[in-house]
């Protein structure tokens, strides 16, 4: 993601890297910026030091760890700049600490950046609220046979959705890891499905199941500079609003609760 993220930014004439941030026992570090993502040098080198890097930044475009993206935010806060997180995996105290960090920060966080997804989040959330628990929910996800955590973050933030949208906790209602002689759903459960083999970047498909019809909202992700993508124009959005905690809805307008 650093890579495509450095590629991006400097073929945009309005966009400028001033860093990047890398871990201590990295065989990046000192290195040319340009020269890791593949382009010419920049001039730029990865550094350690989140101060010092975030002193002469408008923007912090973070898709690390969850112990490292709570640092950061309480560094964005004291710096009152913008915090794009695409990191997933969060504990209930993480949150809470970003929660603390947008009070000063403007802090944009997604479990997915592309703007295709979170639109079709935006959709998903439309269609529960217009179907109704009579139609069964099943969110599929597949990806690359590294990906660690399943259901993934997207899956997670799909089901949220579709959980805003019957006006319900995803935590009450989701179903997962079927497996035995006793699957048999319950009235109003948000199921999950996760699989992983090859090198897929992530499919995702949300099904709504009726009697005797199938309603299917897909989005399938062929690059990861998508996520990048979103994430640049998140940056760009949060630079003009007040601190607070946002989502990619709300970038995109489909938030209308904010």
């Amino acid at each position: 993601m650093g890579q495509s993220l450095v590629r991006l930014i400097h073929a945009d004439d309005e966009l400028t890297v001033v860093g990047g941030l890398e871990a201590s026992n990295s065989d990046a570090l000192g290195q040319d910026l340009g020269t890791l993502a593949g382009i010419a040098p920049l001039g730029v080198a990865a550094t350690a030091d989140p101060l010092e890097l975030l002193a002469k930044a408008q923007a912090v475009i973070d898709f690390t760890t969850p112990a490292a993206t709570v640092e950061l935010a309480g560094i964005a806060a004291q710096a009152s700049i913008v915090h794009v997180i695409g990191t997933t995996g969060f504990s209930d105290a993480d949150e809470q600490a970003l929660a603390a960090a947008a009070r000063h920060a403007r802090i944009i966080k997604s479990g997915n950046m592309s703007l295709g997804i979170n639109l079709l989040a935006g959709l998903v959330q439309q269609a529960a609220a217009a179907l109704g628990d009579d139609w069964d929910v099943e969110i599929f996800d597949m990806h690359h046979r590294h990906k660690v955590d399943a259901p993934s973050g997207t899956a997670l933030l799909l089901g949220e959705a579709a959980a805003q949208g019957r006006d319900v906790a995803l935590s009450d209602v989701r179903e997962s890891q079927r497996d035995g002689n006793d699957t048999a759903r319950a009235k109003g459960a948000i199921g999950f499905t996760a699989l992983r083999g090859g090198s897929v970047v992530g499919d995702h498909d949300v099904i709504f199941a009726g009697d005797d019809e199938q309603i299917r909202l897909s989005h399938r992700a062929e690059n990861r500079d998508i996520f990048a993508r979103g994430a640049l124009r998140a940056a760009q959005w949060g630079d003009t609003q007040k601190p607070g905690l946002y989502s990619m809805q709300d970038v995109l307008g489909l938030n209308t609760a904010s």
